[in-house]
């Protein structure tokens, strides 16, 4: 099967139209497995696509000599690089639809490189997009459009070494193409760790999760990678600079909160200070059972609102917890887990239980210090965890429509919300579709003062017509969303597939001033055409 390297050194392969590792996807017979379960689905799975049969056009246009060694247009590279990882993606791959597949793909070393490249795509009419790990799930990496005579994508994993410890402030100095593992791999020897575990993490960038403001797997305290920056270096068409390293700072607005989540629109961040800590030596953790669904967000809330801070607060609705094998009783299940790098956190898990006991819930026999918990809930949860998008994309072999989304809002809208998702989303799927849909929620991240729920949608699709029953259900995902005042996204970003609903979003004196730093650091408007602003 076609493939690109993981990484340079590693033995496994990417996948160029799904995600992961090319060895990690589901057979022919766990996918038409799978596909028994879901009423309506294909006889048999949709062929493994090849680059060999993608429409390839001819790169329209040609980078100078001098740039020449850091850019391609083998064909497998450029397949790779046409796409995200959103279902949409994966589906157009497997029918044959991939949209606009780049000219060139570009792997800079340094920034000079980057600026360079910059200069000539703005002189050109080429559109650049900057990529890490490629693994964006609301269009933030592909093209769309006719605008430019050319697309070129901006890969910036060369760009991947810790360069700079300071030890003394508990920071370093990272390039932005470095992989969640390499950058991981570097910090270890020295004790620290950034702590930001996405569920991409095994295939998206530093660069990445600042560009997309990215949330980790951790679900209170400091969890999104705004909560780690210390410093952003930025190449835009106008110019390169970098914010001071301070811990704090009251000298507003910051220029880091500019580029942070501005998606490669405004600049490409090559590199950060980010605030690291001691890797973790206490861990305890255990799962919960809820009888009652509103209960169990009862218990929740309560959790956000102490000052027991769990890492893991992650509220699985039932039939997510039986999705996952978590539980097969209909009970909703709560995976509670604990860690510190300097004190035992058994006291601070039994405190928890205490709290979630006062609001029905059952405990599991927690486990302690250990980092692979023997909990069977909590095994089976993050078994499942890593593992979904696999199988979404098993199920996308099988015709079936799956899409996944998040948002965040205040407690007393969560309920209302939820079942707003369940009731209205599940009457799009089944009007566009003919078939009920499956629609499954969790929370993935507790406030104090709100939640991050994500729902999973999945149902039989009409072969070939994937694609716009998938655009049905998001529209109607959106208009749930707006309605109750919900944000478009909590942590996947808004990319082209979520600015219909963040244009309604966001105030319209911003609006302004985001059209007018585009004008300013981007005037041939060359930088990802389409994502936040036009």
């Amino acid at each position: 099967m076609p493939a690109t390297p993981s990484h340079p050194g590693t033995a496994r392969t990417r996948s160029w139209w799904g995600w992961g590792h090319a060895d990690a996807h589901p057979d022919d017979a766990e996918c038409t497995a799978m596909g028994a379960l879901l009423p309506g689905t294909l006889a048999r799975p949709l062929p493994i696509p090849r680059v060999a049969d993608l429409p390839l056009a001819r790169p329209g246009a040609t980078p100078p000599p001098a740039l020449a060694h850091v850019v391609t247009t083998d064909p497998e590279a450029r397949a790779a690089h046409a796409m995200g990882k959103a279902y949409r993606d994966v589906i157009r791959a497997l029918r044959g639809r991939p949209g606009r597949i780049p000219d060139l793909v570009a792997r800079p070393t340094d920034d000079q490189e980057v600026a360079d490249l910059l200069d000539w795509a703005g002189g050109h009419g080429v559109a650049v997009i900057p990529f890490g790990g490629g693994s964006s799930v609301v269009g933030g990496v592909e093209y769309r459009g006719d605008a430019h005579r050319a697309v070129m994508s901006l890969d910036l994993t060369s760009m991947d070494r810790v360069l700079e410890i300071d030890t003394a402030s508990r920071s370093a100095r990272i390039q932005a193409g470095a992989l969640g593992p390499v950058l991981e791999e570097q910090l270890r020897p020295h004790g620290l760790t950034l702590r930001h575990f996405p569920q991409s993490f095994e295939f998206s960038t530093l660069g990445g999760w600042l560009a997309t403001r990215a949330g980790g797997h951790y679900a209170t305290g400091r969890t999104h990678i705004d909560d780690f920056v210390q410093s952003l270096h930025v190449v835009t068409p106008a110019g390169a600079g970098a914010s001071w390293r301070l811990p704090a700072s009251g000298a507003e607005p910051s220029p880091d909160r500019l580029f942070l989540g501005s998606e490669g629109a405004l600049g490409v961040i090559t590199e950060a200070w980010m605030r690291l800590q001691e890797r973790p030596r206490y861990k305890a953790s255990t799962s919960v059972a809820f009888a009652d669904f509103d209960q169990a967000l009862d218990a929740v809330r309560a959790l956000a609102q102490s000052d027991l801070a769990p890492a893991n607060c992650r509220l699985l609705d039932s039939g997510e917890a039986l999705l996952s094998g978590a539980s097969h009783d209909g009970s909703a299940v709560l995976v509670l887990g604990f860690e510190s790098a300097t004190t035992p956190v058994d006291d601070r898990l039994a405190s928890a239980l205490d709290v979630v006991r006062a609001h029905g819930g059952h405990c599991a026999a927690p486990t302690a210090d250990r980092d692979a918990p023997s909990d069977a809930a909590v095994n089976a949860w993050r078994s499942t965890f890593l593992r979904m998008p696999y199988l979404r994309d098993g199920l996308a072999r099988m015709g079936a429509v799956v899409e996944t989304f998040e948002t965040a809002a205040t407690w007393d809208t969560i309920p209302a919300l939820i079942d707003a998702v369940r009731t209205e989303v599940g009457a799009a799927a089944l009007k566009a579709t003919g078939h009920p849909a499956t629609i499954n929620c969790r929370l993935t991240h507790v406030y104090p003062d709100g939640a991050a729920p994500y729902f999973t949608v999945a149902v039989a699709g009409r072969p070939g017509d994937e694609v716009e029953i998938w655009d049905d259900i998001k529209a109607a995902a959106n208009d749930v969303l707006h309605r109750h005042r919900a944000t478009i996204t909590h942590h996947h970003a808004v990319g082209r597939d979520h600015r219909p609903a963040y244009d309604l979003q966001r105030p319209e004196p911003f609006t302004l001033a985001l059209r007018a730093a585009k004008d300013a650091l981007d005037p041939h408007r060359i930088l990802n055409p389409g994502v936040l602003i036009d």
